[in-house]
């Protein structure tokens, strides 16, 4: 144990030394990916008792090569999140982490975190990100040791159950660098729109009030999204494949109905003053042109953070909603500023004013003339602004809707000024109560994203969307 401890000290401070290089510098938008599986999330010999993990059964990459694959995407940081089995916290801990120090030192370029997809004890799948410290590989072990739901064999069905789950927040909230929790695909598992599954709104909302600096959000648009690009067979039949692996209710534009529905369930969290944020990952396991339906990291969606380009910087602008996410390469930044007189606010910051207040919004987006990833040019043909009222919390925990969102104004092309690439437009608000403000923005002519059908190409269909600034009447 010791002479690992000290393997692990020494290629950390290995890590700390190359990724210093990098650190200096302002603050600006960085590219990632919350979600990428690498071999360690391992198929199961079952011929053995208990399952034996068998490295590369599911997702097949090593570390490394996606941290390649990021870099040659555009991502800034990355975080590895593969999910487990029976005792495959000691996966995680014995092959992961060490093929994690390798990576972080063969690929210095990209910010790499240490994580994993928790299978969540009476919900669906979340990302767990861990700080950048020291005794990150035993938080890790421990928490999956504790908490992920199908660590035990056989399996026990008490770690299954909602207070398991609350139980392990409170843990995570008293950590002395407590990790973050993202909750992945939300609405895979509905049958219906607001007919939800294995993640809830009630859940959502218990996990944040328990520990909200610890759960913070949820993935605007879920990974596999290159799903509609193949079809398979199986006994005969063909099938084809929606994006997202969303099997009942679609996604629309690529994205969740929690976040895509103006006025739906990211509106009621948001109307309530909660700091509840979305993100969007790969959830990479296979290439969709082997045998997969996934893209690379960063090859199709990209989460932005605005921070300094190292570990505590991207960390904190995750916790705190300095973020905005795209698909398709559509921008590659994002500002909103709200203010008033000498007073301003940005994503994830509030701007106190008096009732009645004419708040100035200035929204600039940067619309690369490069191509993406499938050599496509897209370009962005409209800006929405969307606001909602922000009233005292809800005493109902499944609430789905927030009535007072709308879309206060439609941006097109004839209404912002350009320079080069990036796009400015403006806009006054009369501030009558306290509210929020958000972007939103696609390169389609769809008033509202549609439901997406099989089929279809991810590719003509982009949008990208901010998290909210707030405005707060003193």
């Amino acid at each position: 144990m010791m002479k690992e401890s000290l393997f692990s000290y020494v290629m950390l401070t290995v890590t700390l030394s190359i990724v210093a290089l990098d650190v200096q510098g302002e603050k600006r938008w960085l590219a990632g990916d919350h979600h990428v599986h690498s071999q360690f999330s391992v198929g199961w010999d079952d011929s053995v008792t208990p399952p034996k993990p068998v490295p590369g059964g599911d997702a097949v990459n090593p570390i490394p090569d996606n941290a390649s694959l990021a870099r040659n995407y555009g991502l800034a940081w990355m975080v590895t999140t593969d999910h487990g089995g029976p005792s495959h916290s000691k996966v995680n801990r014995d092959l992961a982490y060490p093929e994690l120090l390798v990576s972080r030192k063969q690929v210095p370029e990209v910010v790499q975190f240490y994580g994993m997809e928790l299978n969540t004890p009476a919900a669906d799948h979340s990302s767990l990100i861990i700080p950048y410290t020291l005794d990150e590989r035993e938080v890790l072990f421990e928490l999956e040791k504790g908490f992920d739901k199908r660590e035990a064999f056989p399996f026990d069905l008490t770690r299954d159950m909602e207070d398991k789950m609350l139980e392990a927040l409170v843990v995570m909230r008293e950590l002395s660098a407590p990790p973050i929790i993202i909750a992945n695909h939300p609405s895979r598992s509905a049958s219906d729109y607001g007919e939800y599954g294995l993640h809830t709104p009630t859940e959502f909302r218990k996990w944040n009030n328990l520990a909200p600096n610890v759960a913070v959000g949820m993935a605007g648009a879920p990974g596999h999204q290159a799903g509609t690009l193949v079809s398979y067979e199986r006994d005969g039949v063909k099938y084809d494949i929606n994006r997202g692996a969303y099997r009942s209710y679609p996604t629309m534009g690529g994205f969740d109905q929690m976040t895509a529905k103006v006025g739906g369930f990211w509106d009621s969290m948001l109307g309530e003053g909660r700091r509840w944020w979305i993100t969007a990952n790969s959830d990479f396991h296979r290439h969709f042109s082997i045998d997969g339906i996934d893209f690379y990291p960063g090859e199709y969606s990209k989460t932005y953070v605005y921070a300094e380009k190292n570990h505590d910087a991207i960390f904190a602008a995750l916790r705190s909603g300095k973020v905005f996410v795209t698909t398709g390469d559509l921008v590659s930044e994002v500002n909103i500023r709200a203010s008033l007189g000498d007073q301003s606010a940005t994503m994830g910051s509030t701007l106190p004013v008096p009732k009645g207040a004419k708040v100035y919004i200035e929204i600039t987006v940067r619309d690369p003339s490069g191509a993406n990833a499938n050599k496509d040019m897209p370009a962005v043909n409209r800006v929405d602004l969307i606001t909602g009222d922000v009233n005292l919390k809800l005493e109902d925990l499944s609430t789905n809707s927030n009535s007072s969102a709308v879309v206060n104004y439609r941006f097109s092309k004839n209404e912002w000024q350009r320079d080069g690439e990036v796009l400015t437009m403006s806009h006054r608000i009369k501030v009558k109560q306290s509210m929020y403000l958000r972007i939103r923005g696609t390169n389609t002519s769809e008033l509202e994203p549609l439901l997406d059908g099989t089929g279809e190409s991810p590719w003509g269909d982009l949008w990208f969307y901010t998290n909210p600034v707030f405005i707060a009447v003193e």
